[in-house]
């Protein structure tokens, strides 16, 4: 099913050529020329919120930290619980590396 969502060959090549950046600098630019700056920031607050939702915090202290909607977090939180594991996978890579004062609950199997 994901590759008939995102399979096409225009998507394919575009991320293709995101495996190719080397650094944080790298991502900045490609992407701020790629996106506008309010999407770009709505791609950071979903980030946010999956971080939160990771970290088993309560959905509304979520909002009120990231500024987004409750409807936001619940529909990030299905998609990190229900979806392909992209944001499980990220975040379990960066690990200790998520903001500071970030640190998962561990206490709950995810």
């Amino acid at each position: 099913m994901l590759e008939n969502e995102i399979g096409s060959p225009a998507l394919n090549e575009l991320f293709s050529g995101v495996l190719k950046l080397k650094t944080v600098g790298e991502c900045k630019r490609f992407f701020r020329d790629l996106c506008t700056l309010a999407e770009l920031e709505a791609m950071g607050e979903r980030f946010e919120v999956a971080k939160g939702v990771y970290q088993n915090e309560p959905y509304r202290v979520i909002s009120k930290k990231t500024g987004a909607s409750t409807a936001t977090v619940t529909r990030v939180a299905y998609w990190l619980n229900n979806g392909q594991g992209g944001y499980k996978m990220i975040l379990d890579r960066l690990g200790r590396k998520l903001h500071p004062g970030s640190s998962r609950n561990t206490s709950k199997k995810g």
